[in-house]
């Protein structure tokens, strides 16, 4: 039977009116042109000075654009939407406990009343994103497994998370993969943090990324040191028992593939299920 996992640290909010469109394009790194029924929508919201504050799912339900973030950044993400909205006609509100997000590897059932699904647009290997209410859930005819499953399958293909990994207004979008999961359109026009993105793409000045990593003995705790013998490489981030993600800096990674952590441990670093350009050769810097 196939499984089904309740993203339960996941908020919804729902936008609408006639300005929804254009009001997003203005601030959001992808291109909402781009976003249909069937084709959901990876994106950040970044600071004037191009880091990420938030990065979201967007669905569109009807009219409505729904927005699938963090809970924990949902309140903050609401406001500073709000704060952009000016004269636009868009509304905006918090679903709460109204709509529940799920990660499932197909399509709902048929018979399933979702109100928003499509394929995860980060990456196909991450399965569906579904959007339902709370009701739903009981009648879907598929096992649920816990949200760790959901972690470790997403730490495995090398995708980061919200809540874990991306610690607001500390990193840059392209330096969490943005790009190779398809979270930034570089032809688009402008929108919030857009130049210094830009720039960072075409002087190719991004020299961290989060990769995977693993460790016979466990994972150290977030934001523990990771270095090649006197070298910081870079830190940990989120982690699931023995895998976990960290952002290392590629120039000083070279061709090692086992780091050390400030707490001992023997970190091996793994590649991603999308594609990732490594350093082959190279001394480090």
């Amino acid at each position: 039977m196939s499984k089904f996992v309740v993203l339960a640290d996941r908020a919804v909010l729902k936008l609408e009116g006639a300005d929804t469109r254009p009001f997003l394009q203005g601030l959001v790194t992808n291109d909402i042109d781009r976003l249909s029924p069937e084709r959901p929508l990876y994106a950040g919201l970044l600071t004037a000075q191009g880091k990420i504050i938030a990065d979201f799912m967007l669905m569109q339900a009807g009219e409505a654009i729904l927005l699938d973030c963090a809970s924990a950044a949902a309140t903050d993400l609401a406001a500073r939407l709000k704060k952009f909205r000016l004269r636009a006609k868009v509304t905006l509100t918090e679903a709460g406990p109204g709509l529940v997000v799920l990660s499932a590897p197909e399509a709902p059932p048929h018979g399933t009343k979702a109100i928003a699904a499509g394929l995860d647009p980060r990456l196909a290997e991450m399965g569906w994103r579904w959007i339902v209410e709370p009701g739903v859930v009981p009648t879907i005819a598929m096992e649920q497994e816990p949200h760790t499953a959901y972690d470790r399958h997403r730490i495995e293909c090398g995708v980061p998370d919200s809540s874990f990994d991306l610690r607001p207004e500390t990193f840059f979008p392209l330096d969490c993969n943005f790009e190779e999961l398809n979270g930034v359109d570089f032809a688009k026009g402008c929108y919030v943090g857009q130049e210094l993105t830009a720039r960072m793409k075409h002087r190719a000045t991004a020299r961290k990324r989060i990769l995977p990593v693993a460790s016979a003995t466990g994972l150290p705790a977030h934001g523990t040191t990771l270095k090649s013998g006197d070298t910081e490489v870079g830190e940990m981030l989120g982690s699931q028992g023995p895998i976990g993600l960290a952002i290392l800096r590629l120039d000083r990674l070279g061709t090692t593939r086992t780091l050390t952590a400030a707490t001992g441990e023997a970190i091996e670093v793994g590649q991603p299920y999308y594609r990732l350009v490594l350093p082959e050769a190279g001394p480090h810097v």
